[in-house]
């Protein structure tokens, strides 16, 4: 099922009349639609009603989104990535707000959004090069709706109200095939000047953006606790625009909090603030090691909130699941790793000088003189620039 059949099916109950909770009124309390048992619960404010096929698809994305982390953490492990940045635990917050936007919604991600670009159809491979070093990201933004990864912290928050912004400039919202904006970022992003200017800009122009903080509880070897002295998602009352904080474990609230931001932002109604309330089950990248800085007993209390577990669960205790299901589920998970592996092991390099290419409209002066430079170092190396350009 693609993003257009979910966002589209209309399963949302309330849609763009349920009104927004807000820092006020929501307090510190959880949005939350399925426990880490898989039991069913309804919200006044949030709630879906999907058909079968639907809750199954969303399940099937979770597990894929999993097989894609997982792959490409073990081909880094073996040499065949720079690095990588995994979302082991965060597949849910991701899956519920991609599904959530609308086929017209662009998305701004920052460097882990793997489950976001899952959901917009952007192909694994693609992102798998960016980290390999092969391409620059590889798809078309405007095709996708989906930007291309940004590795400077919060400045991404900043691009999606400058294009929120336009959207309102162009006379884009106002009604129910308007354009809303979805900017994605973590709680040590928060704490960045980037993120809070595009509060103040997003406010002050009521911009169809909806602001969503994935707090996984640690930027990098920070802990949350360490960066703000209230809720993340209560930030937003000093702003001037709605904020609430969801469990970002559940993929169903995921969905409905998200879905009702993004229409009242496509109406008319200005920015949101979701903080999905989660946790980073493995290493910030693969570069780190979270045993230096948190507690076993953390990861292991956090295990029992699992958003697969959770969701499978839900269908067992539904009856909307049998062997079949799962057995071909997993042959579709294996089918997709071998295509990664195999896809990046092919992965043509780049010619080591292509770096400089497609920087300006027209080569400068500095940049042609850098080029000269980077030519005659690898020149150096037996075998012309071959090895040089590679390590």
């Amino acid at each position: 099922m693609s993003a257009t059949d979910l966002s589209s099916s209309g399963s949302l109950a309330g849609s763009a009349a349920v009104p927004l909770a807000t820092s006020t009124t929501a307090g510190a309390e959880l949005v939350q639609l399925l426990t880490p048992e898989g039991e069913r619960l309804h919200h006044p404010d949030y709630d879906v009603d999907f058909t079968d096929e639907e809750y199954r698809a969303l399940y099937r994305d979770l597990v894929l989104v999993r097989r894609i982390d997982v792959e490409a953490t073990a081909l880094q492990r073996q040499g065949e990535l720079g690095i990588w940045a995994a979302l082991l635990g965060q597949e849910a917050a991701q899956v519920g707000s991609g599904r959530a936007m609308r086929e017209k919604d662009f998305a701004f991600p920052t460097y882990r959004e793997h489950g976001v670009a899952w959901c917009k159809g952007v192909d694994p491979l693609k992102l798998l090069g960016l980290f390999r070093g092969a391409s620059n990201g590889g798809w078309d933004p405007q095709e996708k709706r989906f930007n291309l990864y940004t590795i400077v912290i919060g400045s991404q928050t900043l691009h999606a109200t400058g294009y929120a912004m336009g959207i309102t400039k162009d006379g884009a919202v106002g009604g129910d095939d308007g354009e809303a904006v979805l900017a994605y970022f973590g709680d040590g992003a928060s704490s960045q000047g980037d993120v809070n200017e595009a509060f103040v800009w997003a406010s002050v122009y009521n911009s169809p953006v909806v602001f969503f903080c994935q707090n996984n509880q640690w930027g990098i070897s920070t802990p949350t606790s360490s960066q703000s002295r209230i809720p993340l998602y209560k930030r937003a009352e000093g702003f001037g625009f709605p904020g609430v904080r969801v469990d970002g474990n559940d993929v169903l609230a995921s969905y409905a909090v998200t879905r009702a931001a993004l229409d009242a932002a496509r109406h008319g109604q200005g920015p949101t603030l979701i903080e999905a309330f989660t946790y980073r089950m493995g290493a910030h990248t693969t570069s780190d090691d979270p045993t230096r800085y948190r507690l076993a007993s953390e990861l292991e209390a956090w295990k029992l909130k699992d958003p697969l577990e959770r969701m499978k669960a839900f269908l067992y205790k539904q009856q909307l699941v049998d062997a079949d299901f799962f057995a071909q589920l997993d042959a579709d998970s294996d089918e997709l790793a071998a295509r990664i592996r195999k896809g990046c092991l092919e992965m043509p390099d780049p010619e080591p000088l292509s770096i400089f290419e497609n920087v300006y409209d027209e080569i400068t002066l500095l940049l042609e003189e850098q080029r000269d430079g980077f030519a005659s170092y690898l020149s150096g190396f037996a075998g012309g620039h071959a090895d040089g350009g590679q390590h």
